[in-house]
């Protein structure tokens, strides 16, 4: 099964400064481990919230109100990240996602973190823009699938949006009720099991690994925890496929 563990922004990354070369070191060191095993799927960091966007669709319309996000809440039903030429291209790729999907939806939209946004390497002449986008949830659907046609329409987005070189990486999440959340307070983490609801703090980078359960999954999470400063990681299954 795949899972999805994804830490929660720190006053430290929002105010975006230089990373502790101890923690690269060591969340690299983590990664390779889990990467020589076969269990890291993919990962990424995201820019703090002054350079995001948050996006509602309704009636045909979209509303886009830019960061820092103090208050906003998040819960996470699917993800895209995306590889486009400029903001307004990523924009257009969202406005055809709310149209596809057929019904009110929310996102947050925000530029990932690249090597040398972290002093490793030159930044090319010819680099594109990467951004992820996460759809957030209605706690009211939480669990519920969405409807065939849904489906379908998402479907061939997704394929057309893969075609074009846009698309790196895309996924949904299955219900709370199969993951957790770890809460950082001065001490060992406390694993609260789902369902949850919304959470004040919005995602700062995540990681996606391959295991045979929640549990391990957890024992992941709580590695990344030993090594970054964090208040809170949330580990989702995924879903299959």
């Amino acid at each position: 099964m795949r899972y999805m563990m994804m830490h929660k922004v720190t006053d430290a990354m929002e105010a975006g400064g230089p990373p502790d070369p101890d923690v690269v070191e060591g969340i690299g060191a983590m990664i390779g481990e889990a990467a020589a095993k076969g269990i890291f799927l993919a990962g990424e960091g995201l820019k703090p919230t002054a350079e995001r966007m948050h996006l509602r669709y309704e009636g045909g319309n979209r509303t886009l109100t830019d960061g820092p996000f103090t208050e906003a809440k998040e819960l996470v039903a699917g993800f895209a990240l995306l590889r486009v030429k400029s903001k307004a291209e990523a924009l257009e790729w969202c406005d055809k996602f709310a149209e596809a999907r057929g019904v009110p939806t929310e996102m947050f939209l925000g530029p990932v973190v690249e090597a040398w946004d972290m002093g490793m390497g030159t930044k090319p002449a010819d680099a594109p823009e990467r951004y992820l986008g996460l759809l957030m949830l209605d706690p009211a659907d939480d669990g519920r699938p969405p409807s065939p046609e849904q489906m379908e329409r998402v479907g061939a987005l997704i394929a057309e949006g893969t075609e074009a070189g846009v698309y790196e990486l895309v996924g949904g999440l299955a219900s709370t009720a199969l993951g957790a959340r770890l809460h950082y307070d001065g001490g060992p983490p406390k694993v609260i099991d789902g369902p949850f609801a919304e959470s004040k703090e919005l995602v700062a980078g995540f990681a996606i690994f391959e295991l045979p359960s929640l549990d391990e999954a957890i024992e992941w999470a709580k590695r990344f925890g030993e090594i970054e400063t964090v208040h809170e990681i949330e580990v989702r299954q995924m879903h299959a496929g």
